[in-house]
């Protein structure tokens, strides 16, 4: 007798080929393949924001009573706006039970949370920060997703990508960087030159009196 699928693994299946077949705009989210109650996303920053450039990976876990009951939502890459690793207080969580409607799906959830993080609403597990402090931690956010595993076994094809900015990046600042000291040579040499040049005009005219008094020396001995 085959085991009894529960409501929750029914609902979250019909949620995944939603969500392959109408995906919500900069999130991609998989679950886990040995644990449907418990998914991964992934955030791409949209560009008009702070986070633009960015990617960030946070995590979903789903109540055996799905969907009566809100996931618990967590962020686990560092982004300035909500905490990691902790739950997150959302009128689309857990956190509030009261507020939440059975028909909202996974992407209803992922849809609300990035709606939250595009705001600046403060809430339990909120982290004030500037616009400047949030986009250095956009570029930073490529690095630190591409070192979590289950980044890298869930999302393939966005890993390899991300691999791909990180080199074109470095390359730049490579060359920057190669740039920067050629300047820095040329500059120092265009200092060295006009110091050089003054001093032999000094040895010279120094050479050209002592040559002047040798010769009116000679003449008044003649």
């Amino acid at each position: 007798m085959a085991p009894k699928t529960s409501t929750a693994t029914r609902r979250l299946k019909q949620d995944y080929l939603r969500l392959k077949k109408d995906p919500v705009p900069y999130i991609v989210a998989e679950p886990n393949p040995s644990n449907i109650l418990e998914w991964y996303y992934v955030v791409s920053g949209p560009d008009d924001s702070p986070y633009a450039g960015g990617y960030y990976l946070g995590k979903l876990v789903f109540p055996d009573d799905f969907p009566f009951k809100p996931p618990s939502i967590y962020m686990i890459t560092t982004n300035g706006r909500f905490k990691t690793n902790i739950r997150l207080c959302l009128s689309i969580s857990d956190y509030h039970p009261d507020t939440w409607n059975p028909a909202w799906n996974v992407s209803t959830v992922l849809t609300g949370l990035l709606s939250f993080m595009l705001e600046n609403k403060r809430t339990v597990g909120s982290i004030d920060m500037t616009d400047y402090e949030r986009r250095i931690l956009a570029v930073r956010s490529l690095e630190s997703i591409v070192r979590d595993e289950n980044f890298c076994e869930l999302f393939p094809e966005l890993n390899m990508k991300i691999q791909k900015e990180i080199e074109k990046r470095n390359l730049a600042k490579a060359k920057e960087e190669q740039s920067s000291s050629m300047d820095r040579y040329h500059s120092e040499n265009n200092y060295f030159h006009p110091v050089v040049y003054n001093i032999l005009m000094v040895v010279a005219f120094a050479l050209f009196i002592y040559l002047v008094k040798f010769v009116l020396s000679n003449m008044k001995i003649e």
